[in-house]
């Protein structure tokens, strides 16, 4: 069955809904313009446990994990999040700036988070992302751009290069673009020989 797009103050229907904290108002006048993907696993290289909600959420045990000691006092969301599995939660209405990009620049605009939505992918750099994302991503990407003026596509490691690298060398942006003909697109096409076939779980 596929998505029912419809949006209601900016939540989407096909996403399960938990409210973050963790956002404040889109500059006057901004418009959203660009989607940026990201991935992330908490602890690094798990996955399909409660972290990353509990992150988005502010209500992380610190001491359930060594690598949480870095995160304590961290106020970061997403506007979405694309668990290994497909299933899609919302944390952030896309009428308002989740705080995904941090410093960052696309083209010749700095403060990616005035215009763009952030969708979290479960994952890492170092394997290829799901079919069951992909299903997911493709159809949620589809809604944004016919709600918003989206014109460009771009991971975290395109609006911060030399800061982040994500959603890293697996992710495949060569169907995306495929997908999304009218969309701008990060330059760099390739997609490791490890990662998923092209169009896969579209």
């Amino acid at each position: 069955m596929g998505m029912n797009i419809e949006w209601q103050e900016g939540w989407f229907s096909g996403a399960r809904r938990v409210a973050s904290p963790n956002f404040d108002a889109r500059p006057a006048g901004d418009r959203v313009s660009l989607v940026v993907l990201h991935g992330i696993s908490l602890p690094p290289e798990e996955f399909g446990g409660a972290c990353v909600e509990a992150l988005f959420t502010n209500t992380l045990d610190y001491s359930a994990h060594s690598y949480f000691a870095q995160l304590v006092g961290m106020r970061v969301s997403a506007h979405f999040f694309i668990r290994r599995d497909g299933a899609l939660t919302q944390f952030v209405s896309t009428e308002k700036r989740a705080w995904h990009a941090g410093k960052s620049r696309w083209k010749d605009r700095e403060n990616c988070n005035d215009f763009s939505i952030g969708v979290e992918l479960e994952g890492s750099d170092r394997q290829a992302f799901t079919a069951a994302q992909y299903a997911a991503l493709w159809p949620l990407v589809a809604a944004l751009c016919a709600h918003y003026p989206i014109r460009a596509i771009a991971g975290h490691e395109h609006i911060a290069p030399g800061r982040k690298t994500d959603p890293g060398p697996y992710f495949d942006w060569p169907a995306l673009a495929r997908r999304f003909p009218g969309q701008e697109t990060p330059p760099r096409q390739n997609i490791s020989e490890n990662a998923p076939e092209p169009d896969s779980g579209g």
